[in-house]
């Protein structure tokens, strides 16, 4: 693994190029929709979606997580975990057709059965890719899972703009949800070119099964204290509201939610292949978590700073109520931003088990701050939310590295430039908005705070804070000769 280096930064390039790309499109399709589209369609599929979330997490059953962390696997196992995907994705699907009834009784609202049974065919898709996305994490082909993912979007989207310029309301979203993994399938299956053998018993697939099993429970104790705000809000203030809320989670998730999945895949990949070699892989670590804060915390704080002319830009004047909401979650996204790369620690590791203890304290947490909230309405939950979660990020960091190689210090010392940087740098926005307010346009009020919160960012991180040579030396390690992709004979290393 000699040239893990270049792969890891190629590969996060490539993963940073087409998340960039795919934030563009799902901005650019969010504007397109929220205009054509009403609150209510968008609160229907986020009432199924929701709660078909929790099925979701079960759709590979955490096995291609299993498959990329592990040092070696065969060609057996792999088909044999193949498999039991498939059955987990057909079987989920058929429970969605039996849940649907009882989910149209919970909302009180009929339109949601035939929602629910469309989405079952996204079960069945991921189930069939799952191993084939493992095989290419694992292979570290990150250039090949950039362009289908941005296939995959550009269907979903194309087919969701379409059917809502046809009249179909709520059904566009729904089609975008069950196109994009389809399409998905499509590209993988044809870049993998793997065909799965017969299922085999005794291939010594029992600790992997172990292993994505508490991936698994672990992902669903998370999803469920990040998400059951939004059932309660939909079954307790309505469509509407849950619209609102989900929009302004929505949007101001985007950009951190895309930089996550730009380079976690990547880095989860990278530590796993070297978990034997701690130093090395404290290094990798935090090279990693300093990169990936850099580029969250200044786009956090800017939805907060910038949240009127953003929601009326890129959402328009009929959800004026979500600013408030929007600039209430910032806290909550900027949290996030932090705590979520210490998961690439401990799966990449091995300590699954943590991971799970740590998700079953974070839930009770969350879920008090939804009862507290709610209330007061989606305003109220995205106050107590924000407000939880802020209390709980530095236990979360502490837990997390307890016993590690990495110490607080080391933490302190990569979270302090960008986080001091992005605060000087909101500061200096907030100040140029109030001084602006009324004298310009939305449009160029947003581009102007925008520029001068970038400028003053960059500013601040690379010459304030002395960080203009560790990006010189990753921009560096970008110009090395291209690397040639090589087979791996059996699918085993």
């Amino acid at each position: 693994m000699k040239d893990l280096k270049e792969k890891v930064l190629r590969g996060g390039l490539a993963k940073i190029g087409s998340q960039t790309a795919n934030f563009a499109l799902r901005l650019g399709s969010l504007m397109v929709l929220a205009r054509i589209l009403d609150p209510k369609d968008f609160g229907l599929v986020a009432m199924v979606t929701v709660i078909t979330g929790v099925f979701t997490l079960f759709k590979d059953a955490g096995l291609s997580a299993a498959t990329v962390q592990r040092e070696t696997i065969s060609s057996e196992q792999m088909s044999t975990l193949f498999w039991v995907n498939l059955l987990v994705g057909v079987t989920l699907a058929l429970l969605l057709v039996a849940v649907a009834p009882i989910i149209s009784a919970f909302y009180h609202e009929p339109r949601l059965f035939w929602i629910t049974v469309a989405l079952g065919a996204d079960f069945v898709f991921t189930g069939a890719t799952a191993q084939h996305s493992a095989l290419l994490q694992r292979q570290m082909r990150f250039d090949t899972i950039a362009l289908i993912d941005m296939i995959a979007l550009l269907a979903g989207i194309t087919v969701a703009i379409a059917t809502a310029l046809s009249g179909w309301g709520y059904w566009a979203l729904v089609g975008q949800v069950v196109t994009l993994p389809g399409a998905y399938a499509v590209c993988t299956w044809a870049a993998v070119r793997w065909i799965p053998g017969m299922p085999s018993r005794h291939v010594g697939i029992r600790s992997m099964m172990r292993f994505g099993g508490t991936v698994t429970l672990n992902c669903l104790v998370v999803y469920i204290a990040y998400n059951l705000e939004k059932v309660l809000l939909g079954r307790f203030w309505g469509a509407d509201a849950l619209g609102i809320y989900g929009r302004a989670y929505q949007l101001i998730n985007i950009p951190t939610d895309n930089l996550n999945s730009s380079i976690s895949g990547v880095a989860f990949s990278a530590l796993s292949r070297i978990q034997d070699d701690p130093e090395r892989q404290k290094r990798y670590f935090l090279k990693g978590y300093s990169l990936i804060l850099a580029l969250t915390l200044p786009i956090t704080l800017a939805c907060a700073v910038l949240a009127n002319d953003m929601i009326l830009i890129f959402l328009g004047p009929k959800w004026k109520e979500a600013v408030p909401i929007f600039r209430l979650l910032a806290p909550t996204i900027l949290i996030f931003g932090l705590i979520n790369p210490f998961a690439w620690l401990l799966f990449s590791t091995g300590h699954v088990g943590r991971s799970l203890k740590i998700a079953l304290v974070i839930a009770p947490l969350a879920i008090a701050s939804y009862l507290i909230g709610l209330p007061h309405g989606p305003g109220g939950v995205a106050f107590a939310y924000s407000a939880a979660m802020m209390l709980w990020v530095i236990p979360h960091i502490a837990w997390c590295i307890h016993g590690t190689i990495i110490s607080p210090r080391d933490i302190l010392q990569t979270v302090k430039r960008p986080l001091i940087s992005g605060i000087v740098a909101a500061v200096l926005a907030f100040i140029v908005q109030l001084s602006i307010d009324q004298l310009l346009p939305p449009f160029l009020r947003l581009v102007l705070g925008g520029g001068v919160m970038l400028a003053s960012y960059l500013w601040m991180l690379l010459y304030v804070m002395g960080q203009k040579e560790f990006y010189m030396d990753l921009i560096r390690g970008l110009r090395k000769r291209p690397l040639v992709y090589v087979e791996e004979s059996n699918a085993t290393r």
